[in-house]
């Protein structure tokens, strides 16, 4: 299902083979619709390789720098603004679908990174989002096992999404 409310701001969708409702929130920050549909396609390919299979839902915030920094100092005491930031949600016994959480995306910082890494914006949102909603499903790089596990889950994901491996380092800057 697919509904936007009066100011266009926020859309819903379900994926019927992954499973996943997905809630989008066009918060602040100049999002448009094409915006959307880049986050939604990652997120449901995350769902879809590496899910429970079972139905879920996802909320996500498209923001600007100003209030995911916000965000960054109230949550993990960070200055500034940072690309995403994952809120798992609480486990909800008999609950017909699981909660994953929040991912929530800042426009200005992702467009700067996705220009200083010779990427594309869609891209780089890609990644972002595949990042985020890995650890709404329990990954995490805290530590070097970890993080390898993560980035190879984020590399397949994206491969399947034909796009680049971000972290090769030796891969040609794309056009945005």
């Amino acid at each position: 299902m697919t509904a936007s409310c009066a100011s266009g701001r926020v859309a819903e969708s379900e994926d019927r083979v992954s499973g996943l409702a997905i809630d989008i929130l066009r918060e602040a920050g100049g999002w448009d619709m094409a915006a959307e549909e880049v986050v939604r396609r990652a997120a449901e390919q995350v769902y879809g390789s590496v899910g429970a299979g079972a139905p879920a839902e996802l909320s996500v915030v498209l923001t600007d720098d100003a209030r995911i920094a916000g965000l960054n100092k109230a949550w993990r005491g960070k200055d500034g603004p940072t690309n995403v930031l994952s809120f798992p949600a609480a486990r909800m016994p008999g609950a017909e679908a699981a909660l994953l959480g929040d991912v929530v995306l800042a426009r200005e910082t992702i467009g700067r990174e996705a220009e200083a890494q010779g990427k594309s914006f869609v891209d780089h949102l890609s990644h972002l989002t595949v990042h985020g909603v890995l650890h709404l499903l329990g990954y995490d790089h805290a530590a070097d096992a970890e993080a390898d596990e993560m980035e190879a889950l984020e590399r397949n994901i994206l491969e399947d999404l034909g796009i680049a491996d971000p972290y090769d380092a030796d891969r040609a800057p794309r056009e945005s």
